[in-house]
């Protein structure tokens, strides 16, 4: 019985790890999106860009444009 409450209670901190890690990558999209007008997005993207060159920010194209042209500006290539 100890085993199987073990085996529950670490297969549930793993998805709740996942969990929270897909939430934080997609939560900032939908904000974005949901409140940001559209003519407004390119600056956000790269305001964003400048700020913040972490991976998950990379998964909106936007923003991942906006990184490469931030680090060709720096010269600070990958």
């Amino acid at each position: 019985m100890f085993e199987q409450a073990l085996a529950v209670t670490a297969a549930t901190t793993i998805a709740l790890l996942v969990l929270t890690e897909i939430i934080a990558a997609v939560l900032p999209m939908v904000i974005v999106l949901l409140f940001v007008p559209p003519h407004e997005r390119d600056g956000l993207a790269r305001l964003l860009a400048a700020c913040d060159s972490s991976r998950r920010l990379r998964l909106w194209p936007a923003l991942r444009a906006a990184v490469e042209a931030r680090r060709r500006a720096t010269g600070n290539l990958r």
